[in-house]
């Protein structure tokens, strides 16, 4: 399988870790919520096209 693309920006979510927490944040962590952020667009893209839309708005999410 073809590697998956990172969704978050790795820096961000590893600031927000280090300021919020005083912790670190190990790579896999980007991968993991990149697996979950595709997760929920997915399901929201089922949601929009149930509904017959074109556009995935947040109530989807």
């Amino acid at each position: 399988m073809a590697e998956k693309e990172t969704l978050v920006v790795a820096s961000k979510v590893k600031n927000y870790i280090k300021e919020a927490g005083d912790l670190k944040c190990s790579a896999k962590v980007i991968d993991a919520l990149s697996d979950k952020i595709r997760e929920i667009c997915d399901e929201a893209i089922e949601k929009a096209k149930k509904e017959k839309r074109k556009t995935v708005q947040e109530r989807d999410i």
